[in-house]
């Protein structure tokens, strides 16, 4: 546990450091693009925070290789090229990002750098070599080498992207990212207990380094921001995020499925689902948004949950603060329930009831009624009703107006948060 731990340090302080050079450099080179009709923030802020990040993930992945316990891990088995693998599919992803951030790219493009950077991860051994499941569920399945690769690649696109999507207010994505790493780094650890082989302490050294990059980033990104990940870190860590949910995801050992509760046995498939469920869902609904409305599934536009949040009364602060609290509850919870062996059909009935709650606190009409109870309570003490010009309900600028009186239209111009997704 004491090297998991130096291991997140060392990549946050390296990455906070690294993140004054490295805007003076964005800013130098003119990567602060002019801010756009569908951007939060209100004026330019300069990208490319990724390359901090990547350097911080060097130094974790460097130091890792030094440590007795760690390094010994990432040198053995089917995991013993992770380091090389990191840095070399990372770098596929940060120059990508770099020439996006900087140049702007067309989003084939990056499709295709993304999926270079899960063919060599899938070349240097990180990949999915069997499913792990249940008995009832068929047992454990082999992966030939063509279905292997193309569902390793396959994680990693989906999260790199679903990533980059949830990437529109100032500290959202290093936060989310930050607590589903985190959650992914307590089930390796509760795993490990019941599981032997290099492969979980993989999974185990991947989330610590995740989680350092994002600890060491957020004092710069969180609102209001002074730097921008950018393409160059969304994907970059989408790209790790992806990487150890599937070491976890074949950390198990098949001879030891039978002697374990079905619950743990099958939430090394299913916490992918609990860690990205919230990027996930904002990617479904805007492809289904944009395709229904005749547009490209890649045309931007202000329809996330953020710009949701913050459209309906929440500040910025607030909005990222409620979305990160809802992906701490839901992923520890499933994590808990796996730990303490429930039954699995409370996994659906637990990610039914998460969404729900999501939904509601996205819900305008939902706010208004909390907006409408706290208004006719505060009748009483000397407030007039409803009626008149100039009265609450009464006239412009009257409950329910969208003026500049609107608390909640005031509440989100009020804010200044980072760019929205590029696609």
């Amino acid at each position: 546990m004491r090297e998991y731990l130096l291991l997140a340090l060392v990549t946050a302080a390296v990455t906070y450091l690294l993140v004054p050079p490295v805007r003076v450099f964005a800013l130098r080179i003119g990567a602060a693009p002019e801010v756009r009709d569908r951007d939060v923030h209100k004026v330019p802020i300069p990208r490319l925070g990724g390359l901090a990040m990547f350097g911080g993930m060097a130094a974790g992945l460097l130091l890792a290789t030094h440590l007795p316990y760690v390094g010994g891990a990432l040198a053995t088995g089917q995991a013993g090229q992770t380091v090389t693998a990191l840095l070399v599919a990372g770098g596929v992803i940060v120059l990508t990002g770099f020439l996006d951030d900087w140049l702007g790219m067309d989003a084939l493009v990056k499709l295709g750098g993304q999926i270079a950077a899960g063919g060599l991860l899938v070349y240097f051994g990180m990949y999915l070599p069997w499913l792990p499941l249940p008995k009832d569920m068929g047992g454990s399945t082999g992966l030939d080498a063509n279905l292997r690769t193309i569902i390793t690649i396959m994680i990693v696109v989906i999260v790199i992207n679903a990533v980059n999507f949830v990437d529109g207010l100032d500290g959202l994505a290093a936060g989310i990212v930050g607590i589903g790493a985190l959650a992914t780094f307590a089930y390796s650890i509760a795993l490990s207990q019941n599981s032997s082989g290099s492969r979980i302490n993989v999974t185990a050294a991947i989330a610590a380094i995740l989680i350092g990059m994002c600890l060491g980033f957020l004092p710069h990104n969180f609102n209001p921001a002074k730097i921008f990940m950018g393409d160059t870190g969304a994907m970059l860590i989408g790209m790790l995020l992806a990487t150890s949910l599937i070491t976890i995801i074949s950390s198990v050992d098949s001879g030891a499925i039978d002697r374990m509760n079905k619950f743990p046995v099958v939430l090394p498939l299913l916490l992918p689902i609990a860690v990205m469920v919230l990027p996930l869902l904002d990617l479904v609904m805007a492809v289904v948004r944009r395709t229904s409305a005749g547009l490209s599934p890649f045309a931007p536009d202000r329809g996330h949950l953020h710009h949701r949040l913050l459209d309906i009364g929440h500040s910025q602060r607030r909005s990222v603060l409620i979305m990160y609290g809802w992906t701490f509850l839901f992923s520890f919870t499933l994590v808990g329930l796996a730990i303490g062996g429930v039954p699995l059909i409370l996994f659906p009935l637990t990610v039914v009831l998460a969404v729900a709650v999501l939904i509601m606190m996205a819900s305008p009409r939902w706010r208004s009624r909390k907006g409408g109870r706290r208004q006719r309570g505060s009748r009483g003490k000397g407030e007039p009703g409803p009626g008149g010009a100039g009265l609450p309900g009464g006239g412009p600028g009257g409950f329910g107006s969208s003026g500049p009186s609107d608390p909640g239209t005031a509440a989100a111009s009020a804010t200044t948060g980072t760019r929205t997704t590029t696609f």
